[in-house]
């Protein structure tokens, strides 16, 4: 009897150390899903825009789309989510352009026309910046607001916390992505956790106006870790849940327009 069960808890522990081995290399696929774009996909967007490419230090070229207005008050540059591409991201671009800001909005590698493959969180924070220099040659950076939504958030508020932009405007950000993997997967360790994100330590560097957007029906990431980042922030954090939102509705919701015209509009 004492055989079988001692057999049973080496199976079980076997497993447990497979799957452990399997999310740690292979993490990128259950983090991003990215739609890749033909190098000739033409884009069909209903206003002015410019694609843009970045060279990377190790040879990948880089695709963004600039959408201009005709009077810039200045330039947002936004990180997207973890899913899609610029293709249908660039949707968002009129609420920004129709308050007179640019916006830029980068796909990561591998999402849309970029290339190359994601393969470590320092790898993405270096093409942020990389991009974010170039962008400060046509923009003064005190006009520059970065923004980010869902797992870009993360990426936002690190650039933020390494450069001085306008402002930080963060879209259902999470605590840390190793504090919501704990909840998504409890059963994993959270030291093979790669991309850690911690959006709490980054905030923490930041010294301009922080503006943070959360849906209180969010399905995805919980309204919860605004709450907690707020707490932890306290003054230094400007927290906006919106009533009736999930996690894809914020862009499109009424209250985050009126309160994105009074943020935007105060520069």
């Amino acid at each position: 009897m004492m055989g079988k069960l001692l057999y049973f808890l080496i199976v079980i522990v076997g497993i447990y150390m497979i799957v452990c081995v399997a999310f740690y290399y292979f993490q990128e696929k259950l983090i991003f899903f990215p739609e890749t774009l033909n190098k000739n996909h033409q884009f069909d967007f209903r206003q002015k825009f410019e694609e843009r490419n970045f060279e990377t230090a190790d040879g990948k070229l880089l695709h963004g789309i600039l959408f201009k207005t005709d009077n810039t008050k200045g330039l947002i540059f936004y990180l997207h989510g973890n899913a899609g591409s610029i293709d249908g991201w660039g949707q968002v671009a009129a609420t920004y352009t129709e308050l007179n800001y640019d916006i830029f909005i980068l796909d990561y590698r591998g999402y849309g026309k970029s290339e190359g493959k994601i393969t470590s969180q320092k790898q993405l924070f270096e093409d942020n910046q990389m991009i974010y220099d170039q962008l400060k040659k046509e923009y003064n950076e005190q006009d520059i607001i970065i923004l980010g939504y869902s797992i870009g958030t993360g990426m936002a508020a690190y650039l933020a916390s390494e450069n001085n932009p306008k402002r930080l405007i963060l879209q259902a950000p999470f605590y840390s992505l190793t504090d919501l993997a704990g909840q998504l997967f409890p059963i994993l360790p959270s030291f093979i956790i790669r991309y850690k994100f911690a959006n709490h330590q980054y905030l923490e560097n930041c010294t301009m106006p922080i503006t943070i957007f959360h849906g209180n029906q969010d399905e995805v990431i919980p309204y919860k870790s605004s709450l907690r980042l707020k707490e932890a922030l306290k003054s230094k954090v400007d927290l906006i849940i919106l009533d009736g939102v999930g996690h894809n509705g914020i862009t499109e919701s009424a209250a985050y327009k009126r309160e994105l015209k009074n943020i935007l509009g105060t520069f």
